[in-house]
C-alpha cells in the first residue's frame, strides 16, 4: 500500500494563522466601510420600520380597456419608477380586477416614489402660451418676462427640475427675453395650433381685453375665451381647483395647467400635445464631465417622436419669451418647461439646468416610465406603521434567543471544550452576516423584514450543523486510537465533503425560492442563501484552522476530561498493532499418532 501524501497536510497545518488573519481582517474592512459608508444598521422594510400603502383604481381610458394586459403593463411601470429611485423592497401588485397595491417602506426617497406612482396619467409634451405666478389674486404674467422666471417642479414633486432649464441637442446660450402683448401673443398661438389641430369649436380670433386674464383687442371664439378665464382665476395653490381644471382634457385641446418650485405655484397655458410620452425611447439622467452644465437629462425618441419633437422644437425656436418653451405635463401637472433654442433633430435631446442628482433622476424617471396603459385615481393612501411589526420582531427575536440558548447549553453539555469553537465560529458569522446586511442596503436596496429574520434565525441551525459534522469525525477519528493533532487532518476531508453537500441544496434551494417567488418571501430567500454561503466561509477559514491550532495546546492534544476530547470518555480503542505470523508449520514435536 502507497504511503499517504504528507506535504500537503502538513503544509495547511502549520499554517493556520494565515486563515484566521485573513478572514480578520476582512471582518475589519467590512465593518470599516460600514461606518464610512454611515449604514451601521441594516435597512428596515416595510413590516419593520412602517411605510405607505397606496391603492389605485384603474379607469379605462378612451381606446383603452381595463384587462390583465393592461393591469400588468402598468404593475410594470409603477415597479421601474419606484426601482428608479432606489428605494428599496417596494411591493406592486394587482389586487382583484382594477386594484393597484403599492407598498412602499420608509426611507428618504419613499415620498418621492408616493408621489411618481400616484402620477399615473399619460405624459405629453405641449407647447407654452402663456405662464405665470399662481396664487391668491395673483397677477397675469406678461410674455416679455424672461424665460428663466417660469416655474416647475420641486425635488419632492413627481419630477424636478430647475428655473432657466433649457433643451438641446448641444450646448446652448442663455433664455433670451421676448416682446408683444400676452393677448395677442396667446391668441396667436392659439391661431396657429387650430391651423394645426382644430379645437372644438374649430377655430381662435383675438381675444376681448379682460384683467387679468390674457388678453387682446378683438372678437375671440367661446372655448378661447373660456380657456383664458379659467386660467384669470385659477389659484394653483388650491388641490381642488388643480385637479378641476385637467378633468376631460384631450390631448388635442390646449388646456390650463399649474406646477410648482420651491412651494411656489406657476400656471400655464399649454398648446395641444405635440409630442406623447409613450414616443420617448430612454431618457436619463448624466453628468457633464465636458462642461458646466452639471447635472442633466438626456431623451432618446422613438423614430415617429423624433420627427415630431424636431418639428414642435422648430416652431418654438423662432418664437419669443416663454412662447420658446415646452411643458413636460404628467397628470396635468407640469413637471418640467425647458427653454428651446433650435430646431432638436436626429432623434436626440438633452434638458439642462442647475439641477441636483436626485432631480435629475426624478426628471428622467418621470420621461422614461410616465406613459401607463390606464388612467388610475388614488383610493386611499394608508400610512403602515412598525408597532405589529416590531412586536412580531420581538417575539421571534426572543424564540430565536431562546433556540440558541438550547443550542449553546447542549453544546456545553456535550462538546465541553469544543463547544468554545462553536460560539467563536458562530459569533464570526454573525459578525459577517450582519456587516453584510448592513452594505446591502444601500448597495443593492437590502432590506429586513419579518421573513429576512426567520431566513437568519433558521441559519443558525445550519450554521451548527455544519460544526457539529466536523466535530463527530475528529471524535471518530481519536475513538479509532489516533492521537488529536492527526485525527483533526484526517476527519477534515470527510467532513469537508458533507458540509459542501449539505450547503449547497440549502442553497440550490434558496436560489430557486428567491427566483420563483416575490415580495416578502425573496427576503427569506436571499438571507438563507447569504448565511449559507457565509457558513461554508467560516468552517474554511475560521473554524478549521482554529481547531489545527487548538490540537497544539496541551488542554485538548492531552484529551482532558473538560475538553470534549477524552479518549476515555469516548471509549477510545488501544492503537491497533500487526502481529507476524510463521511462513511455514509450527516446530515442534510431531505426535506418533499423526504420523
Amino acid at each position: 500500500m502507497a504511503a499517504p501524501k504528507r506535504g500537503r497536510s502538513a503544509s495547511a497545518q502549520s499554517k493556520p494563522g494565515r486563515s484566521l488573519a485573513f478572514i480578520l481582517i476582512a471582518i475589519v474592512a467590512l465593518t470599516g466601510g460600514m461606518f464610512l459608508a454611515g449604514s451601521t444598521t441594516p435597512r428596515l422594510g416595510i413590516d419593520l420600520a412602517g411605510g405607505t400603502s397606496i391603492t389605485l383604481k384603474a379607469k379605462a381610458d378612451q381606446g383603452s380597456a381595463i384587462n390583465k394586459a393592461n393591469m400588468d403593463t402598468a404593475v410594470d411601470i409603477m415597479n421601474r419608477r419606484v426601482n428608479g429611485l432606489g428605494v428599496s423592497e417596494a411591493e406592486v401588485q394587482t389586487q382583484g380586477n382594477d386594484h393597484i397595491i403599492v407598498n412602499i417602506p420608509k426611507g428618504t426617497n419613499s415620498k418621492q416614489a408616493v408621489q411618481q406612482v400616484g402620477t399615473t396619467a399619460k405624459l405629453y409634451f405641449r407647447p407654452v402660451l402663456a405662464q405665470g405666478p399662481s396664487g391668491p389674486a395673483s397677477p397675469s404674467p406678461s410674455p416679455s418676462a424672461s424665460s428663466t422666471g417660469k416655474t416647475s417642479p420641486s425635488p419632492s414633486s413627481s419630477a424636478s427640475s430647475k428655473s432657466g432649464e433649457k433643451a438641446s441637442s448641444s450646448s446652448t446660450a442663455s433664455p433670451s427675453s421676448s416682446t408683444g402683448t400676452q393677448g395677442r401673443a396667446v391668441t396667436d398661438a392659439l391661431k396657429a395650433d387650430a391651423k394645426k389641430s382644430p379645437t372644438p369649436s374649430g377655430s381662435a380670433s383675438s381675444t376681448p381685453k379682460t384683467s387679468p386674464s390674457p388678453s387682446a383687442s378683438g372678437g375671440t371664439s367661446a372655448d378661447v375665451a373660456k380657456l383664458q378665464a379659467v386660467y384669470a382665476t385659477l389659484d394653483c395653490t388650491k388641490p381642488d381647483e388643480r385637479a378641476k381644471v385637467v378633468q376631460n382634457t384631450k390631448p388635442s385641446d390646449p388646456i390650463v395647467a399649474c406646477g410648482e418650485n420651491d412651494k411656489v405655484w406657476s400656471k400655464y397655458i399649454l398648446g395641444p400635445a405635440a409630442v406623447d410620452g409613450t414616443e420617448v425611447k430612454k431618457a436619463s439622467a448624466v453628468f457633464d464631465t465636458q462642461g458646466a452644465s452639471g447635472w442633466q437629462v438626456q431623451m432618446t425618441f422613438t423614430g415617429t417622436g423624433s420627427k415630431k419633437f424636431a418639428d414642435i422644437t422648430g416652431q418654438l425656436a423662432q418664437k419669443q419669451g416663454v412662447q420658446t418653451e415646452f411643458g413636460i405635463v404628467l397628470d396635468g401637472d407640469v413637471v418640467s418647461s425647458p427653454t428651446v433654442h433650435e430646431s432638436i433633430t436626429g432623434g436626440q435631446a438633452e434638458i439642462s439646468g442647475s439641477f441636483t442628482q436626485a432631480e435629475a433622476q426624478s426628471l428622467a424617471n418621470v420621461l422614461s416610465y410616465g406613459a401607463l396603459p390606464l388612467s388610475f385615481q388614488k383610493e386611499t393612501i394608508t400610512t403602515v406603521t412598525a408597532a405589529l411589526g416590531g412586536d412580531q420582531l420581538h417575539a421571534g427575536l426572543l424564540a430565536g434567543a431562546i433556540g440558541l440558548a438550547l443550542v449553546v447549553i447542549y453544546l456545553v453539555a456535550y462538546y465541553r471544550g469544543l463547544s468554545l469553537v462553536a460560539m467563536a465560529s458562530l459569533a464570526t458569522s454573525a459578525a459577517l452576516t450582519y456587516v453584510l446586511m448592513s452594505l446591502l442596503g444601500p448597495a443593492i436596496g437590502f432590506a429586513l423584514n419579518l421573513p429576512a429574520v426567520c431566513g437568519a434565525i433558521v441559519a443558525i441551525g445550519i450554521t451548527a450543523d455544519s460544526f457539529i459534522v466536523y466535530f463527530e469525525r475528529i471524535r471518530d477519528e481519536i475513538r479509532e486510537g489516533r492521537t488529536l493533532r492527526p485525527a483533526v487532518e484526517r476527519a477534515w476531508p470527510r467532513a469537508r465533503r458533507t458540509i459542501l453537500v449539505s450547503d449547497f441544496v440549502s442553497f440550490l434551494a434558496s436560489a430557486v425560492l428567491y427566483i420563483v417567488t416575490v415580495g416578502k418571501v425573496q427576503g427569506f430567500a436571499f438571507t438563507l442563501g447569504l448565511t449559507t454561503v457565509l457558513d461554508i466561509v467560516v468552517v474554511f477559514l475560521f473554524t478549521k484552522p482554529l481547531m489545527t491550532l487548538l490540537a497544539r495546546r496541551k488542554f485538548f492534544a492531552d484529551g482532558h476530561k473538560w475538553s470534549g476530547l477524552d479518549p476515555k470518555s469516548l471509549g477510545a480503542k488501544p492503537p491497533l498493532r500487526r502481529t507476524r505470523r510463521p511462513a511455514g508449520p509450527a516446530a515442534g514435536p510431531v505426535d506418533p499418532k499423526e504420523a
